[in-house]
């Protein structure tokens, strides 16, 4: 084959090193924003933390991202000398109803990916944007549930080889304050760290745990130390004043769990040999029981969601800003900056210069695009934050990207695990985001409102008689909201409420 040699013409976009960290930056969340910008900070000399300035010093809260920012002359300054701006991203258990929750967890994943964090403000909605929210309540100093146990442990008079073994267990416990394992794993894996290896050693070593696992359940909280739902149970209820409906309630814990979920009150009754009354009245005890043991105990502090954004009363509109709690405060070194001033040629100093400067750049665009697309659903979600999810209109992320003129994965990237407080919680920014159904009326209902109002019909219900997917499809239609069945059924699943048949009182 005859070497040649062609020309040829192509066309491709290419993405500078400023643009792809810009981009890279936005999508973080504050968490990883934090650490990148730690990681930033042992890596580049020229870059430190602002100590002094307060937090609006750090970045134009109004300003747009496609403004152009005056530069400071100044070494010192927060915004760089010279260079370019950077360019628009433009690249692409039993019930669940509110009656008898045993899994009532503080976050819900609806159908669609959207995800409702607790709030970690007042809910008031109308405090200032310079909210203390570090002030706020944290279970940090409050006791862990392995610290609550040991306290007590330390006022009963144990032998020494009885207090290890509760100790030991104490330690193989989890969060929610059942034995991780069985005791002959726990057993095992003792035997092996203590080099024990003779059959009659480890099953005396067995035995002693199985003496520690009674001084363990015998602490507070009851039901600590459980090797399951049924035994955790068990564990709550002998506590209670001894009576046939105990009894019941006990049997039905140690076998038939499973009914009971299904509230299947005959065949409870006939396996239990008691009557139906009986049977009522063991249910209740049951559900007055604690499923978790250690929920109580959980660090509340991987609960919190500290919002990037905060939602404030401004007239007779809502404004959104920015929460200065999360914005870093940067700066470019004063000394090492005046070191090479002057200088021709710095070399890789010079650069290390730039980097630091398109960083604290690339942030504070980060934060103006943020702000530019809360500001941007404030506006069209008002009556959300007036009245509720009910009130909720539906949006894509295409509306707000035309509005704004930015592309729509850039608005995929700022809305996800960004946070926003409101009135009713803190939310991430997509779930402002929701399809849209048809009305009567030939308007268009959002699927949260439509959730909220199922979440409504659920609530008022009787629960001798609770409605059916196909019933709550009729009361939507009522309102002029055309939903079918199998729809509803999604939107229920989505919001953990179970069928109509487990929501049955019985």
């Amino acid at each position: 084959m005859k070497p040649t040699l062609q020309v040829r013409l192509s066309q491709h976009l290419a993405l500078t090193p400023q643009l792809q960290q810009s981009i890279r930056l936005l999508q973080l969340s504050t968490l990883e924003l934090h650490q990148e910008i730690e990681q930033m900070l042992e890596q580049n000399p020229f870059l430190e933390p602002e100590e002094d300035a307060t937090p609006y010093e750090f970045g134009a809260l109004d300003r747009s991202t496609t403004s152009t920012r005056e530069e400071a002359d100044a070494p010192g300054s927060s915004v760089g000398e010279g260079g370019d701006e950077p360019a628009g991203m433009d690249s692409a258990d039993f019930g669940t109803t509110e009656r008898v929750d045993w899994e009532n967890g503080t976050e819900r994943d609806d159908f669609d990916g959207i995800r409702e964090t607790p709030s970690s403000g007042s809910g008031s909605g109308s405090g200032s944007g310079d909210e203390d929210y570090e002030s706020q309540e944290r279970a940090g100093d409050a006791p862990s549930l392995q610290d609550h146990l040991r306290q007590q442990l330390s006022g009963m008079r144990l032998s020494d080889k009885d207090a290890a073994s509760v100790h030991v267990l104490i330690e193989s416990l989890n969060d929610d304050g059942y034995l991780d394992g069985t005791l002959e794993d726990i057993a095992e894996r003792m035997a092996d760290a203590l080099g024990i290896h003779g059959e009659e050693a480890r099953e005396d070593l067995l035995d002693q745990l199985r003496c520690g696992l009674k001084w363990l359940q015998s602490l507070e909280p009851a039901g600590v130390g459980a090797a399951n739902l049924g035994d955790c149970l068990c564990l709550q209820l002998r506590n209670q004043p001894a009576s046939p409906a105990r009894e019941c309630a006990m049997a039905i814990c140690r076998s038939h769990l499973d009914l009971l979920a299904r509230r299947d009150l005959r065949k409870l009754a006939n396996l239990t040999h008691c009557d139906e009354a009986t049977v009522k009245q063991a249910q209740g005890l049951i559900v007055a029981c604690e499923p978790k043991p250690g929920r109580p105990f959980a660090r509340a502090e991987a609960l919190i969601i500290i919002p990037d954004v905060i939602v404030v009363k401004s007239g007779r509109n809502w404004k959104a800003t920015l929460n200065p709690d999360v914005m870093p405060k940067l700066k470019v070194s004063d000394l090492y900056a005046q070191a090479i001033r002057g200088q021709r040629g710095g070399g890789s100093l010079s650069a290390r210069l730039q980097e630091a400067r398109w960083f604290i750049r690339n942030i504070q665009q980060r934060f103006d695009t943020i702000l530019r697309v809360s500001s941007a659903i404030v506006e069209r979600q008002k009556a959300f934050f007036t009245h509720g999810e009910i009130a909720m209109k539906p949006l894509v992320l295409r509306e707000i990207a035309d509005e704004l003129g930015l592309h729509e994965s850039t608005i995929s990237r700022v809305t996800t695990a960004k946070y926003m407080n409101t009135p009713f919680g803190t939310f991430e920014l997509k779930y402002f985001f929701g399809s849209s159904l048809n009305t009567d009326a030939g308007g268009n209902a959002s699927s949260t409102a439509v959730r909220a109002l199922i979440k409504q019909f659920v609530a008022a219900e009787n629960i001798v008689k609770p409605l059916s997917d196909s019933q709550i499809a009729d009361m939507l239609e009522e309102q002029g909201i055309q939903v079918a069945r199998r729809t509803v059924a999604k939107y229920r699943e989505a919001l953990k409420i179970a069928p109509a048949n487990l929501r049955k009182a019985i």
